[in-house]
């Protein structure tokens, strides 16, 4: 039977980038990898915006940085950049009391998620993206802006049953 549906889209924001070396966090750092492997099979239509790039120069041990930027090596993304549009998205997220100004990089995020036309947002950062506050402030943003909706998930959303779902 063929497939009736595009592949979906989705944007990784940083914590899934940083969560493939996470050995704090054993747990999520498995579920990244094997959701990273579904990645680099080009099941999805993969974005990636420069404030990742931004965000993965930031930290504080280069070796850790180089190691994954060589982990977005192994996949197919699209590089999105934050226009002045998004920027502005960005801070209507701000405006809507949504997120706080302290948080304007995961409004970035969700901006060049949402002017990306992405379908799924993925991230672990439960604090500020995948929340219900703010699930629920994007839907409110998007439809008033006439954006498409845009879902937003943890990688353990991603999880595939191997056998129910064989290609």
């Amino acid at each position: 039977m063929e497939k009736i549906f595009n592949k979906i889209k989705v944007y990784l924001d940083t914590s899934v980038i940083s969560y493939l070396e996470q050995s704090d966090a054993p747990e999520q750092m498995q579920i990244t990898r094997e959701i990273w492997e579904t990645l680099k099979n080009g099941r999805y239509d993969i974005y990636i915006s420069n404030v990742v790039f931004k965000e993965l120069s930031e930290c504080s041990d280069e070796k850790k940085t180089q190691i994954l930027l060589n982990h977005l090596n192994e996949i197919d993304y699209k590089y999105v950049n934050v226009t002045e549009k998004a920027v502005a998205l960005a801070e209507k997220i701000v405006d809507f009391g949504i997120l706080k100004k302290r948080s304007f990089d995961d409004c970035q995020h969700i901006a060049a998620a949402i002017m990306s036309n992405c379908d799924v947002i993925m991230s672990w950062n439960f604090k500020h993206i995948v929340n219900i506050n703010t699930m629920k402030g994007i839907k409110v943003l998007t439809t008033l802006e006439g954006y498409k909706d845009i879902l937003i998930y943890s990688p353990e959303a991603f999880q595939i049953d191997k056998e129910s779902n064989d290609d």
